[in-house]
């Protein structure tokens, strides 16, 4: 950890292990912190996690009636991203912008043409909500996605009159949501957790620093008591500590939380035998509850508790809609497109300096063609004036110019989304515009970050400031000073 930088100030972490900021969020201010565990705390292998559900969803299908050739699907992790969405009616994958403009699609694994989206996508408006349409909001989703896509194919290969597209998703949903829930895949995980589960060395100093410094923190995780102890004692298990056992950390415990509708549902909070619960033993375990309830168990309320969780909709937005909770985001591919980001800083800047030259020569095109008009209309003899003829000769070589920026702005924006992943780009951005995942991440998280460690790199009191929102015509012009 970096903690000085240049006349002994406090300096940063590395750009991919900071916390980023969309509401002013006061450390000092908090006086709980909850955390769920999945992808939060716990940091999956994510090829190897992503490769065994995956795995064991194709096989629940078969035991369902699909054909056996689908057992022999490979995953293929580079053709999902978080944040996709699916079109259950069509077969089709897709990438939304944050004006829910489709962007790119895929229909299985063939990527669709510019005309044949729009012939889809562009002719009326779509809401993209449920039954219809799906949403992949977490890591857990990326797996399921590239089964369907696969069946896609599969079954079109075989020339069907008709491929029963939303059947064909519901039933890989609800085997792989069996496979979660039956325990199929997290007894393959805790029967050898470090191939699975990457320890995360400055996990257990960050929820010491955080615990010291007075805040009471909780586990909030869906999962069931006897996985979540085997994670959480691989996570945080030390030989030489203060804490005896890994609840040791924790004001309380609570799982199979049934998120989000611990947010908004009143399930009463039980102890593991059943019993109701009304007030919180350090390091005891629980099991369902509500927000209000677990407000009062923890006499601390609203805008004092923080809540850490991977999921956009059953950890941060259900939490921020009903609750004056406040939030944080775990994004684990943060790191990764900082990273790539970093290693192409140099196209980025070119392509910063292409769009204002294209700006300009927008600009100049648009004022030429004015000018063209009126000196066609009022110069005698019309185009064929000489004015005439250098104001068009003019337009042409701005023309020229613009048609050689786009070309190469076209080039180097095709380079750099292949960097992040060659079908679908950035998960953050589609095209110039944030993705409909990256808008939900602005809209509801008030900080996001790669890791919960991150929080090891900033003091318990600090105060993290969100940068000057801006309106395009002050990105234009330069913005007054307001004391």
């Amino acid at each position: 950890m970096n903690t000085e930088g240049a006349a002994g100030q406090p300096a940063l972490p590395a750009a991919p292990l900071r916390i980023y900021v969309n509401r002013n969020l006061r450390m000092d201010s908090i006086r709980a912190i909850g955390f769920d565990m999945d992808y939060t705390l716990a940091r999956y292998r994510r090829q190897h996690i992503e490769t065994l559900a995956h795995r064991l969803t194709l096989e629940k299908l078969v035991q369902r009636g699909y054909p056996a050739e689908i057992a022999n699907f490979v995953y293929d992790p580079q053709f999902v991203i978080r944040g996709l969405t699916v079109d259950k009616q069509l077969g089709n994958i897709l990438k939304l912008d944050r004006h829910n403009h489709v962007g790119r699609v895929c229909h299985g694994r063939r990527r669709l043409s510019q005309s044949e989206r729009r012939a889809v996508y562009r002719r009326e408006k779509m809401r993209f909500v449920p039954p219809r349409f799906a949403l992949a909001d977490t890591l857990f989703a990326l797996p399921e996605m590239c089964v369907y896509a696969s069946l896609i194919d599969f079954f079109e290969s075989r020339n069907l009159s008709e491929v029963p597209t939303q059947k064909l998703f519901d039933d890989t949903r609800e085997c792989i949501d069996e496979a979660h829930r039956d325990g199929t895949l997290k007894s393959v995980i805790r029967a050898d957790l470090s191939a699975y589960i990457d320890r995360d060395p400055l996990l257990p100093r960050t929820l010491h620093k955080l615990r010291s410094s007075g805040k009471k923190l909780f586990l909030l995780t869906n999962s069931a008591w006897d996985y979540t102890d085997a994670v959480m004692s691989h996570l945080l298990h030390e030989e030489s500590t203060e804490y005896t056992h890994w609840q040791g950390y924790f004001e309380a415990v609570i799982v199979e939380a049934s998120k989000p509708s611990f947010f908004t549902g009143h399930q009463p909070l039980l102890g593991l035998d059943g019993t109701p619960v009304y007030r919180l033993e350090r390091g005891a375990v629980y099991k369902q509850g509500n927000l209000k309830d677990m407000e009062h168990a923890l006499s601390i309320y609203g805008e004092e508790i923080l809540y850490v969780g991977d999921h956009i909709y059953g950890d941060i937005l259900r939490s921020k809609k009903t609750s004056l909770w406040r939030t944080a985001l775990i994004v684990e591919e943060l790191e990764d497109e900082i990273q790539t980001t970093l290693t192409h800083e140099r196209t980025v800047q070119r392509l910063a300096e292409l769009e204002r030259q294209r700006q300009h020569l927008d600009n100049t095109l648009n004022l030429n063609r004015q000018v063209m008009a009126s000196l066609e209309k009022e110069l005698p003899g019309g185009s064929k004036n000489p004015p005439f003829a250098q104001a068009k000769a003019e337009r042409d070589q701005a023309k020229a110019t613009l048609r050689g920026v786009l070309e190469e702005m076209e080039r180097l924006e095709q380079s750099v989304s292949e960097a992040f992943n060659p079908l679908w780009g950035m998960v953050f951005k589609e095209d110039r515009e944030n993705s409909r995942f990256g808008e939900q991440v602005v809209d509801y998280a008030c900080v996001y970050t790669s890791r919960v460690s991150n929080f090891l790199h900033y003091s318990t009191y600090q105060y993290f400031r969100s940068p000057r929102d801006l309106m395009p015509h002050e990105r234009e012009a330069p913005t007054p000073h307001v004391s």
